[in-house]
């Protein structure tokens, strides 16, 4: 580096060493790592999704937003898991740093960053520290840093490699450098066919040194196989001294780009000539600039972090000006083949609606574009308007395992996307919007519902032969969230209809009118036509009250309430609790309420990070769509935030105990702040 001034600042700025962090409330430490039992943080940016490894200087998988193709999840798609471009080797005097040979070994999440940083030594040798960064404002980029202080003498050999997993195929490896007068930019690059062989999928990455040109370390490249190369340097480092570089990585596939191959070197290139300071700077802005709408507790440091993590990780998951949508796990992995559920709708989209607008507005992009094929699920299946699949991927068709009856029969969803459409309206305002999006997609799902009733000899219109949003009832009839959410989806065609001036087609209001919500004969909720008191895999009925508001009576809710959480199987997914807290709190019971939201993600818990799984006991991190819920119970619940025509309004609610106070900003439209004390 020219200004030895700067770079001494830059040290400052990035010390070597784990730091305590025990009093922070936006650090996520790992200090007691067991590589056996080991689930990872997720570093993400909405398009790319890195997942951490308990081996220093790697990670476990790299995940592409809305890439999927067949392979190892039989005859379905799933989320592609692409090449491993960040992974790296230190060698310090021609030894192998591994997990066997260092101490002091920390991983630290710095969730206001947007950074996670690894740091151990070699006994008596050298400090390392590692931070991997999923560019937040370059979606397709990530940064790797190393900062090595020498303890004494030392000679090291930084290493990057690009792995392709086995189920890549025709995997072609490259290496240049362009040379400028000014510059010369290593490019190491790796182009591969997915396994059907319908994407193209390319990664690319490139060192940046602090040396100026021309006294840079030299590069070796070397061709190890058919899936793996790397390149390496070697640099001697004086005792007391500390070196720093970096590795820039780029990384797309022909979902985004007709040619991947040169969009990931021109990604690359570009990064690494915006340099390394200058790219830190960009990506810290952008996080800061999400942060801006923020869930700020007093007095329950616990509780801060696990909310923080929460909003981190859905803040993580979704990227503005895209319409990539979220799956139950969302850039964490593999799970639920990276599909999109209700999970979306229901239970991650609400949180990111109050806070942050925008990347709502992705999610619902994601099926205003797949409309089309919602339609032709429809007329296949016999009805008009759109019919949403229960599992969605790529191009919108329905992409659940056949054996799941899910698939032919979970209804709900296409309620629960008109809902959110009409949501983000009350929320925006945004007539423009509603005229070109919303409405679309709110008069199909209304003319759906209307062609999907059957119109009893009660005179009531039945909806019949569903499974419930509790999925362990199958094949039953008049289900209460299936027929809540239609009556609600078809009153907000209308309503909608109405702000644009449109025509309401008479048969939404008639229909929504006479869907029956059926009851026991004292007075609670009956969650089916044939239900007798089973084990329910999760909230259905009470979801009528919240985040519906198909059931409003106090006395009713209360009865619902008491009736349901008993019945509720403990070993369901970990959203489930959140709506009853919800309920319970605007009922008056904040210790219930309080309980109720421990409960729901607290035993969830895996270590070292304490992500959420999606069961108590569960293996299958990071559970997104137990995050959204526990916001809801945050945001909605201790809030009291509640979205009506009116806009986001606040109802009169408490906070735990423990909670000293609660300030919730940025949200809405209009960045408002509330607080409770």
């Amino acid at each position: 580096m020219k200004n030895p001034i700067l770079y001494f600042l830059l040290l400052l700025a990035f010390p070597m060493g784990a730091q305590d962090y025990t009093n922070s409330p936006w650090h996520l430490t790992a200090t007691d790592i067991d590589p056996n039992n080991y689930y990872g943080i997720t570093v993400a940016n909405g398009i790319i999704g890195i997942v951490s490894s308990p081996e220093p200087m790697k990670v476990k998988d790299v995940v592409l937003n809305g890439v999927y193709d067949y392979y190892q999840r039989g005859r379905v798609s799933n989320i592609l898991k692409g090449f491993n471009h960040v992974n790296m080797d230190l060698d310090v005097d021609g030894e192998r740093l591994h997990r066997g040979n260092i101490t002091a070994y920390t991983q630290t999440l710095d969730m206001q960053k947007g950074a996670l940083t690894t740091t151990f030594q070699l006994p008596g040798k050298v400090e390392v520290s590692h931070t991997l960064m999923a560019l937040r404002h370059l979606p397709y980029t990530s940064l790797i840093t190393v900062e090595v202080r020498a303890q004494q003498d030392v000679e090291i050999t930084g290493i990057s490699t690009i792995e392709a997993p086995n189920h890549l195929a025709e995997v072609r490896n490259y290496y240049a450098e362009i040379d400028r007068p000014h510059v010369t930019i290593p490019l190491m690059t790796s182009v591969a066919r997915s396994p059907s062989g319908r994407q193209l999928v390319a990664a690319s990455n490139s060192f940046i040194f602090p040396e100026a040109h021309g006294s840079e370390p030299r590069l070796i490249h070397e061709d190890w196989d058919y899936n793996r190369h790397l390149a390496k340097f070697s640099k001697k480092i004086k005792a007391g001294t500390t070196y720093r570089f970096s590795v820039v990585a780029s990384t797309c596939a022909s979902e985004q780009y007709e040619d991947p191959h040169n969009e990931a070197e021109r990604l690359t290139i570009y990064a690494a000539l915006e340099g390394y300071q200058r790219l830190i700077d960009r990506h810290e802005a952008a996080w800061s600039k999400l942060w801006e709408s923020d869930i700020v507790l007093g007095g329950d440091l616990t509780s801060q972090r696990d909310i923080r993590a929460a909003l981190y990780h859905l803040y993580s998951f979704v990227r503005e000006g895209t319409a990539f949508s979220l799956s139950p796990m969302g850039l964490s992995g593999l799970g639920y083949n990276g599909h999109v559920f209700w999970d979306t709708e229901m239970w991650m989209y609400p949180p990111l609606l109050m806070l942050q607008p925008e990347l709502a507005r992705s999610l619902l992009e994601y099926r205003y574009e797949r409309l089309e094929m919602a339609k032709q699920n429809a007329f296949a299946h016999g009805y008009d308007g759109a019919m949403y699949p229960w599992e969605s991927a790529a191009d919108g068709s329905e992409d659940t395992p056949v054996w799941a009856l899910t698939g032919p029969f979970e209804h709900h969803i296409t309620g629960c996307v008109a809902w959110a459409f009409w949501k983000y309206y009350q929320v925006t305002k945004d007539q423009q919007w509603l005229s070109d999006r919303g409405f679309p997609v709110l008069k199909e799902v209304a003319d759906y519902w209307v062609s999907r009733v059957e119109l009893g000899e009660d005179g009531q219109y039945h909806i019949n032969n569903v499974v419930g949003a509790d999925e362990y009832a199958e094949n039953i009839d008049d289900n209460a969230f299936t027929n809540g959410v239609a009556i609600e989806s078809l009153r907000y065609a209308a309503a909608a209809a109405r702000v644009l001036g449109a025509r309401v087609n008479p048969d939404w209001e008639k229909v929504a009118a006479g869907i029956p919500i059926l009851q026991f004969p004292d007075g609670v909720t009956r969650e089916h036509a044939s239900y007798a008191g089973e084990t329910i895999k999760q909230a259905d009925v009470n979801l009528l009250s919240y985040p519906l508001q198909v059931v409003r009576e106090e006395d009713r809710v209360r009865q619902d309430l008491a009736y349901y959480e008993k019945v509720m199987d403990p070993r369901g997914p970990a959203m489930g609790y959140s709506v009853l807290s919800v309920l319970y709190n605007r009922l008056g019971n904040t210790e219930k309420a309080s309980e109720l939201f421990q409960r729901g993600y607290r035993p969830n818990q895996v270590p070292p990070f304490g992500v959420i799984a999606e069961t108590a006991g569960g293996t299958n991190p990071y559970f997104a769509t137990g995050a959204g819920g526990m916001l809801q119970a945050v945001l909605s619940g201790f809030g009291g935030l509640e979205i009506t025509d009116e806009g986001i309004i606040q109802l009169e609610t408490g906070i735990p105990a423990s909670w000293k106070s609660l300030k919730i900003t940025g949200v809405g439209r209009d960045e408002a702040s509330f607080t409770i004390d």
